[in-house]
């Protein structure tokens, strides 16, 4: 052991530690799999969001869910969240597959979920002479 505390900067961490890129972040578990929201298909009940607090956040446009964090929760968690959801559109996919998935959903003119259609506001009351 050496009393050279520099040392510690010139060690190579990544062969040391065996980082791979996969490790989990934040104290979450190590997943094979990450969670995907299709957006088509939701109905924005907003029940995944409710399970799984860190993992799952309403778009505020679309007013759909969407998976915003691959850590936030246990893996239990998210399979609740995923057993609740009532038209079953969330999926354990590939992590290869997450920006394929990105792609094609970004592709869909989706309409937003429970708004209004924005009406232009009259500038001058209608005259009622």
């Amino acid at each position: 052991m050496t009393n050279d505390p520099s040392a510690a900067f010139r060690k190579d961490t990544q062969s040391f530690f065996g980082i791979n890129g996969n490790e989990p972040r934040l104290g979450g578990a190590l997943r094979e799999k990450a969670v995907w929201v299709d957006e088509s298909a939701c109905i924005g009940c907003r029940y995944c969001a409710h399970v799984a607090t860190n993992t799952f956040a309403i778009e505020k446009n679309l007013g759909r869910s969407r998976a915003i964090r691959q850590d936030g929760d246990s893996t239990n968690l998210i399979q609740e969240a995923i057993e609740t959801c009532p038209v079953d559109c969330i999926h354990w996919v590939l992590f290869e597959d997450l920006n394929k998935l990105r792609a094609e959903l970004d592709e869909l003119d989706l309409q937003p979920l429970g708004m209004l259609p924005k009406i232009p506001r009259r500038l001058k009351p209608r005259n009622s002479s």
